[in-house]
């Protein structure tokens, strides 16, 4: 009888240490697809409507990720929150597959991307940084329309400020 309790006990603990363990794990993070009705959670624009690589961010205790039009926007609120919370995912635009005009899916990890910076091609909000799943990609897409190629990391604060331009517009 005594045999039968310990394994019970032994069965009832590993069990409760697999349960444990799985609820410890954390669930992979997967990009979600733009819809027509798909808008960006800071300025509310439909992302179907507007050019350039698009972005997401997949926030801990939220189920349904923060999109933006733009890159600059992405990289904005990861450098300067307004509220520090845990992300679980960042996806961005591979634009090296997908297309400038309506860019769709292709959808990469945003901290492995290759990103050109100062190039002449605007996206949703006027200038905006392009992202790229593979190095040449970016080298050949700066090639053609200026920039320089960055990593995740190397994008500052300084290079994604949400003015718009309109503090440095000189014109009138």
């Amino acid at each position: 009888m005594k045999r039968v309790h310990r394994t019970l006990i032994l069965a009832m603990a590993l069990t409760a240490l697999t349960a444990c363990e799985q609820s410890a794990t954390p669930t992979t993070v997967v990009p979600l697809e733009i819809k027509q009705g798909t808008s960006c959670s800071l300025d509310g624009m439909l992302l179907a409507d507007y050019p350039g690589p698009k972005a997401q961010i997949h926030y801990a205790g939220q189920t349904e990720p923060d999109f933006f039009c733009d890159t600059v926007e992405m990289f904005h609120m990861v450098l300067n929150p307004e509220q520090v919370r845990a992300v679980r995912g960042i996806f961005v635009q591979d634009i090296g597959k997908a297309d400038w005009d309506a860019p769709r899916d292709h959808w990469i990890d945003a901290k492995t991307a290759f990103y050109v910076y100062g190039s002449t091609r605007d996206g949703s909000m006027g200038p905006t940084i392009a992202s790229f799943a593979l190095e040449a990609d970016a080298a050949k897409f700066a090639a053609e329309y200026g920039g320089k190629v960055y990593r995740f990391a190397d994008i500052t604060p300084d290079m994604v400020v949400l003015d718009g331009g309109v503090l440095h517009d000189s014109s009138q």
